[in-house]
C-alpha cells in the first residue's frame, strides 16, 4: 500500500442495516479474499501469494517482532500468529477497496462464518490445496487504532453482544500446515 488510504465512517445505523450480509457469510466452505503482511507497524502489503509456515505464520510479516501482553516474557504469543476477519464485514465498514480492508490489520480476511458457533477453537481450517490454520482460544479485540481507521460505531459494535459472537473483530489463528496461498483459494473446514 503506497497511496494514502481513508475510510469514510459509517454510522451504526448504516452498519447495523448492513449486518445481515455478515449474517449470510457460508458455513463450512467459503473462500480467502485477501491476504495481508505487515512487514512493520503501521505498514501493509496486499499479497497475490501469501506464505504460510508453521514457526513463523505469515513469511515476512512482523507477528515474530511484535511483543504480547499475554505471554509472561512479552515474546509473541503463538495461538495469535494469524489475525483472520470476515470479508463481509470489512467491507461492510471500509467499502470495496481493498487497500482499505488492510488497514483493519489482519492477515487473512475470509468470506466465511467465523462465529464462535461456527468455529470454536481447535476448528481447523484448510486453505487452498495444502495450508492448515487452526483457531485458538485467544480473543481477538479491537483496538484505538481500528476505531480511528473505521470510526468509533465499528470499534462499538465488534464489542456488542452479537459483534462478539460473530467474531466481527476476527479471531486469532495458528498455521499448522504451511503452504503457499492466494485470493480466491477456497477455505473449507476440516472434519
Amino acid at each position: 500500500m503506497e497511496k494514502p488510504v481513508t475510510v469514510r465512517h459509517r454510522s451504526m445505523d448504516e452498519i447495523t442495516a448492513g449486518l445481515h450480509v455478515v449474517r449470510q457469510s457460508p458455513r463450512g466452505v467459503g473462500t480467502l479474499a485477501l491476504a495481508v503482511r505487515r512487514p512493520a507497524v503501521g505498514a501493509r502489503e496486499v499479497l497475490e501469494l501469501a506464505e504460510l509456515d508453521p514457526d513463523a505464520g505469515l513469511i515476512g510479516d512482523s507477528w515474530g517482532q511484535r511483543p504480547s501482553s499475554r505471554t509472561t516474557d512479552r515474546s509473541p504469543h503463538p495461538d495469535m500468529q494469524l489475525n483472520v476477519i470476515n470479508a463481509r464485514f470489512v467491507e461492510l465498514i471500509a467499502g470495496p477497496d481493498r487497500d482499505a480492508w488492510a488497514l483493519a490489520g489482519d492477515q487473512l480476511y475470509l468470506d466465511l462464518d467465523l462465529s464462535v458457533d461456527a468455529l470454536p477453537a481447535g476448528t481447523r481450517l484448510a486453505i487452498g490445496d495444502r495450508a492448515v490454520i487452526e483457531v485458538t482460544d485467544q480473543p481477538h479485540t479491537g483496538c484505538a487504532k481500528f476505531a480511528a481507521r473505521f470510526g468509533r460505531d465499528a470499534h462499538k459494535i465488534v464489542w456488542t453482544e452479537e459483534g462478539k459472537r460473530l467474531r466481527l473483530r476476527g479471531l486469532n489463528a495458528r498455521v499448522v500446515v504451511g503452504a503457499t496461498i492466494s485470493p480466491g483459494d477456497p477455505v473449507r473446514q476440516l472434519a
